[in-house]
């Protein structure tokens, strides 16, 4: 790997070290951002000499040239920023060498334009996820992802922040004109809005049901656990709601940033208070 890396890889651990030289090998060389400046400049001086002493290369031409050039300094810069935030969340046992390099490639090419500073932080998340565990996200996840513009993401990261952990990531919307999910930009249009980009599987009229539970369990939300008690020693049935994740949004409810709603474990309780145990009804 070159000497200009973006990071001195001797200050960094090993799987840290190891993913920046995946990334290396599949999107090229990664540069300090003065750098790109200077190599760019540098290139654009000669690109300047050739033109003058060539009359074969027209003025439209120098000027794609340095559109080409420009545009490739803002993407690399976009790539390193990309980079550089995927750092505080690469685990110490993080397995980078198990990532597959077309899969990484993938990766860069959807999100070299992205300059937001929280988008590239949700690309970032999705970068260390994969490092940490290769496999977890599929390429068909990324892909979608590149479509999502910032409202997209932070309307996802908002449903997520209902959701509890009954063997996965269920959101749990009880009612779309309930104002407590309003409040948080959650209701009806919205929902539609996220199935319509596969996110979600929304079910207007009805509710989706858990099957085949435990008479006694726990559900957790946001560390917090919640006891149900339901009636059969077997085979219990349980309504979730309106909306279930697809595999999609089950590969990204984990790092999109979601924090848990005011007021919701309460909520929650409230709906489901046929089904908590007597220590749970205090």
């Amino acid at each position: 790997m070159s000497n200009n890396s973006i990071i001195n890889l001797g200050e960094l651990s090993k799987p840290v070290t190891v993913l920046i030289e995946k990334i290396s090998d599949a999107v090229g060389t990664i540069y300090e951002p003065h750098q790109i400046t200077r190599v760019a400049k540098a290139e654009a001086k000669a690109d300047k000499i050739r033109a003058e002493s060539d009359i074969e290369i027209t003025d439209l031409q120098i000027r794609a040239e340095q559109r080409m050039r420009e545009e490739e300094t803002r993407n690399q810069k976009n790539i390193e920023d990309i980079t550089t935030k995927t750092v505080p969340h690469i685990n110490e046992n993080a397995n980078p060498e198990g990532m597959d390099d077309d899969w990484i490639a993938n990766l860069f090419n959807k999100c070299r334009i992205v300059s937001d500073d929280e988008m590239q932080s949700l690309w970032a998340r999705v970068l260390a996820t994969e490092a940490n565990s290769p496999g977890s996200l599929s390429k068909r996840t990324v892909n979608i992802l590149s479509d999502f513009d910032k409202n997209d993401a932070e309307l996802f990261t908002k449903l997520c922040g209902f959701g509890w952990n009954i063997g996965g990531v269920v959101p749990l919307v009880f009612d779309v004109q309930a104002e407590i999910y309003n409040n948080h930009g959650i209701n009806f249009n919205t929902l539609s809005h996220l199935e319509n980009i596969g996110l979600i599987r929304f079910q207007s009229v009805g509710s989706f049901l858990k099957t085949k539970l435990p008479k006694t369990f726990g559900i957790y939300y946001y560390g917090k656990v919640l006891l149900l008690d339901i009636s059969h020693e077997k085979d219990n049935n349980l309504q979730v709601g309106k909306v279930l994740l697809t595999k999609i949004g089950k590969e990204l409810a984990p790092i999109c940033g979601s924090k848990p709603v005011e007021g919701f474990y309460d909520y929650v309780k409230d709906q489901w208070k046929q089904y908590l145990p007597e220590v749970e009804k205090k």
